[in-house]
């Protein structure tokens, strides 16, 4: 038996490559404040910042690198394109393969800047070569964590605010929403901080409006762990960011968890220091008139929105849903099962072809809406009932496919590429 666990453990330890924990935020002095508590856990842990101000104007990033003694590396980089793309990679990827090469020993620590997502950077590490290898050859993400400021969260997942508004835009086509960007940052997210250090007695900062805060954070990423630092302790940070282990690069994207069988959110109905969130499911279409009409009103009750669902008139397409802001994002995430080939089922996954199978519908097979809302003071029952209301009646139901198809549909055209329409 000793042996059997020596082993184990040793096979654990294999892996040598450096750990990468990705720090991202919309709130850039609390993302750099955690990082410098955790060189100041551990110097030699070396820390990558990019501020990408210049990138839409001049096509320009600069790339700085520091540990627990100060700056190693700063430099600026001209990026033939200038766009978010390009600068993860061409100038991150290669930089962080070239850094985990030379310091062997080290972890990193990638700050990123508030335009960045963190799942840009994932994505392009599970793919991208560097000098004919992949980047994940040469380091591993080991989580991604969100550090949120309570002094500017609520303004920032409310704003109706373009990125472009704010001087962010990391091309000049970067068409995201401040509100949008946000959310995903936090959902992305296997650890969520909520940065509280200045919250004390005298601060001017509520203790409710903290635990307020703290709430929303845990319903608009219910399967993350949520931590607060209210204390200045290097240590007790970095032994729960670091090496956790906690990232998951197959886990589905937020709006998609539905489709492989994971919870979309979670449904709190009843207010938690006013935060209220709610879980919407439904197995008829939507009318597509009706719900569009009814876009603003929906969008408009709560902060933020996920999930899928499907139209009565474009019955063989799953439609993801983000609100926020008071706007709405809706594209393409491809084809019902129900409207696929049984030999192309095996291109889908093990675990929504099994999702597929336990809810299967006699009429509608796997189509079914799955919607979750997280917002403050809004009344559930109220949002079902106007979400109720743009659903097929009882007659148009029983009209069939054949007729939906006929509907005038104001999303027409929309799903043809993952961008969908944005109102």
């Amino acid at each position: 038996m000793s042996h059997l666990a020596q082993s184990g453990t040793a096979a654990q330890q294999a892996d040598l490559r450096p750990a990468l924990t990705l720090l991202t935020g919309f709130a850039p002095e609390a993302v750099n404040a955690a990082a410098d508590l955790l060189t100041r856990a551990d110097p030699a842990l070396l820390v990558v910042g990019y501020d990408l101000a210049a990138l839409a104007g001049e096509g320009t990033v600069r790339r700085t690198v520091r540990d627990g003694t100060g700056v190693i590396e700063d430099e600026r980089t001209a990026l033939e394109h200038g766009c978010l793309s390009c600068t993860v990679r061409e100038d991150l990827l290669p930089a962080l393969v070239r850094l985990a090469r030379t310091r062997p020993g080290g972890d990193i620590a990638l700050v990123l800047p508030p335009n960045m997502e963190p799942e840009t950077v994932a994505t392009a590490c599970s793919w991208t070569h560097v000098d004919g290898a992949p980047v994940t050859d040469a380091v591993r993400i080991d989580s991604v964590v969100a550090v949120c400021d309570p002094a500017s969260l609520l303004d920032t997942l409310d704003s109706d605010q373009d990125l472009a508004d704010r001087g962010l835009h990391a091309a000049d086509d970067d068409a995201r929403s401040v509100a949008d960007t946000a959310a995903r940052q936090i959902e992305y997210a296997d650890t969520v901080l909520l940065w509280a250090l200045g919250t004390g007695p005298g601060s001017g900062f509520d203790t409710y409006e903290h635990t307020r805060l703290a709430v929303l954070l845990q319903r608009l990423n219910p399967w993350a762990r949520h931590l607060v630092v209210d204390l200045d302790e290097p240590a007790w940070l970095s032994a729960r960011l670091r090496r956790s282990g906690r990232f998951d690069p197959d886990a589905p994207e937020p709006y998609g968890r539905g489709l492989e069988g994971y919870a979309v959110g979670s449904h709190e109905p009843e207010p938690d220091c006013g935060v209220v969130a709610a879980v919407y499911r439904a197995r008829r279409p939507f009318h597509p008139a009706r719900f569009h009409q009814a876009l603003p009103a929906i969008a408009g009750k709560t902060l933020r929105g996920r999930g899928h669902l499907w139209l009565a008139s474009q019955p063989d397409a799953i439609v993801a849903w983000e609100s926020s802001g008071g706007g709405v994002a809706m594209g393409d995430l491809g084809r019902w099962l129900a409207a696929t080939p049984d030999e192309e089922w095996e291109h889908s996954s093990p675990e929504r072809r099994v999702t597929a199978d336990l809810h299967w519908d006699a009429d509608y097979g796997d189509r079914e809406t799955q919607l979750a809302f997280v917002g403050l003071h809004f009344a559930a029952d109220e949002l079902t009932a106007l979400l109720d209301a743009c659903l097929l009646t009882d007659a148009e139901a029983a009209e069939g496919e054949r007729r939906w198809r006929e509907y005038d549909d104001p999303f027409d055209g929309c799903f043809d590429g993952k961008e969908g329409i944005q109102q």
